[in-house]
């Protein structure tokens, strides 16, 4: 298996989001393992970035927390998207579509007029 990188900076609040909007609510490893796994393992998690990352998400409203039970029987704080969360998700995506097809044109140059 290929070493496994950390998040870049500044894309782990969108794969938050998304894997919020996709998934529903999920716990903190819920989320990490998830993000992990869309990305085929090639991403690692750390969950030193990931809690503070889901305060501020938290902060700003983007997202919201209630204790429930996981899986595994075990009390665990589940995260899940606000209306506001669904509103910032379309609006990261979109600049990140903007920024990767920019990013394109100079990974895979060819021949301007």
């Amino acid at each position: 298996m290929a070493d496994r990188a950390d998040v870049w900076q500044g894309t782990l609040a969108l794969m938050v989001l998304k894997t919020l909007e996709a998934m529903g609510p999920l716990h903190g490893y819920g989320i990490a393992r998830r993000i992990e796994q869309t990305s085929g393992d090639l991403l690692a998690i750390n969950y030193g970035t990931l809690y503070p990352s889901l305060l501020k998400l938290e902060q700003e409203g983007y997202i919201e927390s209630e204790w429930g039970v996981s899986d595994n029987n075990r009390k665990a704080k589940f995260y899940r998207l606000t209306s506001a969360g669904r509103q910032q998700v379309h609006e990261e995506t979109r600049e990140w579509e903007r920024t990767t097809a920019i990013l394109e044109r100079f990974l895979s140059p060819r021949e301007q007029s």
